[in-house]
C-alpha cells in the first residue's frame, strides 16, 4: 500500500494556479472595481493589504450583485471595503490539489488567493483544480 502512495504523482497548487490576477485598494469604489473587472476580464479582485498587519480581501462579482445591485446602492458611492470578504482563506502553493479541493468544499469556497511568504503569487479556483489536477498539472485552462 505504501508503494502505491509513493508512486502517485502529486499535483501541487503552484502547478495549476492562475498567475494573472487583479488587485484593488479597499478604498476604491465599486464602480472602479467593476471597471477593473471588465478591463482585466477578471473573475475576482484581490484587495491589497493596507499595512503589514492587515490581511488580504477578496471581491467577487456575486458580492457586488448581492450587496450593491440587489440593494439598489449606487456603485460610485460604495467602497470596496464595504462589500469585500476579509480575511480570506488562502492556499499554500505547495498544497496538494486534492487537499485544496477538500478545503474548498469544507469552507464553501470557489476561489482563493495563493500566498507564499505573505505575498500573493496567484489564485486558484475549481477550474484550475479540476482541469490542472486531472490533466496532471501544468496545463491551465484560460
Amino acid at each position: 500500500m505504501n508503494d502505491q502512495l509513493s508512486k502517485r504523482h502529486i499535483v501541487r497548487v503552484s502547478q495549476v494556479m492562475a498567475q494573472s490576477y487583479a488587485m484593488i485598494d479597499g478604498l476604491a469604489t465599486i464602480q472602479e472595481a467593476i471597471d477593473l473587472f471588465k478591463q482585466d476580464l477578471a473573475s475576482v479582485l484581490l484587495v491589497n493589504k493596507r499595512h503589514d498587519d492587515d490581511e488580504y480581501g477578496l471581491l467577487l462579482l456575486s458580492d457586488i450583485a448581492k450587496q450593491v445591485v440587489a440593494k439598489d446602492r449606487a456603485p460610485e458611492r460604495v467602497n470596496v471595503y464595504e462589500v469585500m470578504s476579509k480575511p480570506v482563506i488562502a492556499v499554500d502553493p505547495d498544497m496538494d490539489v486534492r487537499y485544496c479541493a477538500r478545503l474548498f468544499e469544507r469552507f464553501g469556497l470557489s476561489i482563493a488567493p495563493v500566498i507564499k511568504l505573505q505575498q500573493v503569487v496567484g489564485v486558484v479556483s475549481y477550474n484550475e483544480i479540476v482541469f490542472g489536477g486531472l490533466l496532471g498539472g501544468g496545463q491551465q485552462i484560460k
